[in-house]
């Protein structure tokens, strides 16, 4: 066959192929424009999961009338006009190549007004030249009918209404939950889907963010705005408590964008290291904003994906700041209400090794630490005195008469010697004492570690490993990264490594596998946290091993000590293993469940 030019109409199907996938595109690429256009309402309508119609009309800043049909082009667009335009693109579209796409594969009509015009002007997919006048004020309407009409092969993979009517539930929510500011209304199949009007306060942010992710989510977030070097994060991260089987409550925009990036998700999967259960997933809506130079939108044809220039801060700066909000989270900012359902039934407590009443003799190199751990349960100890006996019952008997409690209030009794029962303003507190001082000592060996640094050790027999020339490469890319995990490597050829010395709690560890991770996390994030988590893994079983047993007898001054070192600990709510060390029981709930004033 000879080489020759694709007719423009075959062009715009190719190309739709890769920016349309299925009606949820077609809504989203134009939700977008009409954002870019400043909208402040925008009217969805689809019908039959969008194969039969989707209507999209706004009241932004609309199209010309010499210009409806340059629109319809492949590559036309008012968004950029140079490379350096593209460099710090900050539109949502740009690059003029979703309405060719779209009306190539489907009957589509444009009609646009502007202001102070006498009349509005439609164009059709097939005709773009042949305008038309149009009764309709300021704005855009689009109307895409028969999607895939004319490529049979692409529209039998559509799958049912109902499915298709989710993905572009997802897409509508992702794209309300990041303007805030722009009122919306979807119907299906003429009927009412969502209405939310404008949010331009948090309150009224936080009640859009309850109609679309639930109320559960709400009651159990954690507001938060930091910015640092020229980033800014803002936004609200579900506490621990509040976890899902699933990655479905995961919202992160970069300048007002809907991402999907994997950078962004393992920062924040990291920050919610130590109080997340490993089969758990957090819940955020997220926004990072910065300057449009330092990240690139132009990496994926649906522009899903974004690159950063400086992916290491970026990674940095937001797992620290989000570890940072759950650190500083205490009893009394958690939520007055805690829903079953919340932490799934499918969580099942991990045997833990060492945690019978077998008798447990730690490795020497972890003896140290758990002569701080013994010395935590004596000090618990010596609080056993007849005159603080005294002021607790005191303190316990005049709670009803309207003394402000603690968080966790003081304590009653302890049940069959597993959970400290505790009163506070509330209600009853229920906490689990093993998984309480689990954390507290596990803080506390954290600290004393950390005042020490990382101890290394030289190894007899260095390690020697084959690996990639790029992975040889990060070496000499990130020196101070190895030297700060406490590791000594010496690069031996263009694809070969020698290790001579480890942190000296990770001598027994499997060394080449370590390395191979580091350098894997080097590789795709910029950063690793695999050293910090193998030692973590240690001092979190010297913790388990060395807190307080099950069934063992506690003295009413021991249970309040215990209760307010949680209450000043960093990450309490949650055991080492992301189980929760408390849960609190209104009077409220007490009184529906023994039906008190009925």
């Amino acid at each position: 066959m000879n080489i020759q030019p694709l007719p423009e109409h075959l062009v715009n199907q190719i190309a739709a192929g890769e920016v349309i996938e299925r009606p949820a595109s077609v809504v989203k690429e134009l939700l977008e424009n009409s954002l870019d256009a400043g909208s402040t309402r925008i009217d969805i309508e689809i019908e039959q999961g969008g194969k039969d119609l989707i209507r999209i009309r706004d009241n932004g800043s609309g199209i010309k009338r010499d210009e409806l049909a340059v629109a319809l082009q492949r590559h036309a667009t008012s968004k950029i006009r140079t490379l350096e335009d593209l460099e710090r693109v900050d539109s949502l579209g740009f690059r003029g190549e979703a309405l060719p796409s779209i009306a190539s594969i489907s009957r589509f009509s444009l009609t646009s007004g502007m202001k102070g015009q006498k009349s509005a002007w439609s164009v059709q997919g097939d005709a773009p030249e042949a305008s038309q006048p149009s009764a309709l004020p300021q704005g855009t309407l689009i109307e895409v009918r028969d999607i895939f009409y004319n490529t049979p092969a692409r529209r039998k993979f559509l799958k049912a209404d109902r499915t298709e009517l989710s993905h572009i539930e997802q897409i509508i929510k992702r794209i309300a939950l990041s303007h805030f500011d722009v009122e919306f209304h979807f119907s299906h199949n003429r009927k009412p889907v969502y209405h939310l009007k404008q949010a331009l306060d948090r309150q009224q942010q936080e009640q859009r963010i309850r109609q679309l992710c639930g109320s559960a989510f709400v009651d159990h977030v954690i507001h938060l705005d930091h910015q640092a070097s020229g980033l800014h994060l803002s936004g609200w991260v579900a506490s621990p408590a509040f976890s899902r089987s699933q990655a479905d409550l995961q919202y992160f925009f970069v300048n007002g964008r809907m991402v999907r990036d994997k950078l962004l998700v393992h920062a924040v999967k990291q920050a919610y290291r130590d109080v997340l259960h490993h089969q758990r997933q957090p819940a955020y809506v997220l926004f990072l904003n910065l300057d449009p130079v330092m990240v690139d939108v132009n990496a994926h044809p649906a522009k899903f994906e974004v690159r950063f220039r400086e992916s290491r801060s970026v990674h940095g700066f937001i797992s620290q700041t989000i570890f940072k909000v759950l650190a500083d989270l205490r009893p009394e900012d958690q939520a007055e209400t805690f829903d079953g359902d919340v932490l799934a039934a499918s969580i099942q407590k991990e045997p833990v090794p060492g945690s019978t009443d077998r008798a447990y003799t730690p490795p020497l190199y972890q003896q140290q630490s758990m002569g701080l751990v013994q010395e935590q349960i004596h000090a618990y100890t010596e609080l056993v005195r007849p005159t603080v006996n005294t002021i607790v019952s005191e303190r316990v008997e005049t709670l009803s008469a309207g003394e402000d409690a603690p968080p966790l209030g003081y304590a009653l009794a302890q049940l069959h010697g597993v959970y400290i029962l505790s009163q506070n303003a509330m209600g009853l507190v229920v906490v689990d004492m093993h998984a309480a001082h689990e954390r507290i000592t596990y803080e506390k060996l954290k600290s004393a570690f950390d005042g020490d640094g990382i101890r290394t050790q030289p190894l007899l027999v260095p390690v020697t490993l084959a690996v990639s020339s790029r992975e040889a490469d990060l070496l000499e890319t990130y020196p101070e990264v190895f030297t700060g995990l406490g590791l000594l490597i010496d690069r031996t050829g263009l694809e070969g490594l020698r290790v001579r010395e480890v942190p000296a709690l990770l001598r027994h560890a499997d060394i080449a596998a370590l390395v191979r991770d580091v350098l894997s996390d080097l590789g795709e994030y910029g950063s690793s946290q695999r050293i910090q988590a193998e030692i973590n893994e240690i001092l979190s079983t010297v913790a388990c091993h060395g807190s307080i047993r099950a069934n063992r007898q506690l003295t009413v001054p021991e249970m309040n000590a215990l209760l307010r070192d949680m209450e000043q600990t960093e990450r309490s709510g949650q055991c080492n293993h992301g189980r929760p060390t408390w849960r609190q029981m209104t009077m409220n709930e007490l009184d529906k469940l023994f039906m008190r004033g009925r």
